[in-house]
């Protein structure tokens, strides 16, 4: 029997060992590497080539969505199954636009585990029913989400800036050079109407791209 091959992705141990315990209850899933940051996942999703991916959106440094779009230029067929903490239509749609084919909460139980990667297996694309229903709604009654504007670089950028990084920091996490990465910053500030970093940070507040924890 070919097993599914699982390559874990979060930057708390204790989280991959709870992924890694669910998923190992499947006779045919076979959990090959564990990483704890996305420079890692890139790294390791080279050695490995896993058949799915499952990484947290939202990491310190390198977050989720550059690991993927690094895995995905390395390999444009990679599968991957984004999950986060924060049940986010924000995170879950630039997840989806930057090419996952999945995004599940990180608190989703077993059932629905193994349902988005038995879905994603076949070439569809998953979406959790409670993430599904909350995207639904916010296309009817939030439609003004200015981040939803960003590109996904853009909006990488953008949560860095919202941690507090600086713009030299966020080249070296992005490998890019000051310059662009301050770039990014103007053409950010101007996609969404702001001018400051505090207006920054209130912006990513309110749509829980960070939190107050």
């Amino acid at each position: 029997m070919n097993k599914i091959r699982i390559m874990l992705v979060d930057d708390h141990a204790v989280v991959r060992s709870g992924f890694r315990y669910l998923l190992e209850q499947k006779a045919d899933i076979d959990v090959v590497g564990e990483a704890e940051s996305g420079e890692h996942a890139y790294q390791l999703f080279t050695e490995l080539n896993p058949d799915v991916t499952l990484m947290n959106v939202s990491m310190p440094g390198m977050g989720g969505l550059e690991a993927l779009h690094r895995i995905l230029t390395r390999n444009s067929a990679a599968k991957a199954i984004m999950f986060s903490i924060h049940e986010n239509v924000t995170y879950a749609v630039q997840a989806l636009t930057a090419g996952a084919v999945g995004y599940i909460a990180k608190s989703v139980d077993t059932d629905i585990l193994d349902a988005a990667i038995r879905e994603v297996m076949t070439g569809n694309t998953y979406l959790s029913p409670d993430m599904a229903q909350k995207i639904a709604l916010q296309s009817v009654v939030d439609r003004e989400n200015p981040t939803q504007r960003l590109t996904v670089r853009e909006f990488e950028v953008f949560r860095l800036l919202a941690e507090g990084h600086t713009v030299e920091e966020i080249a070296n996490t992005l490998n890019v050079s000051a310059k662009t990465a301050a770039n990014y910053q103007t053409l950010i500030k101007h996609k969404l109407g702001i001018n400051t970093a505090v207006e920054l940070v209130r912006l990513a507040l309110k749509y829980d791209i960070i939190t107050n924890d």
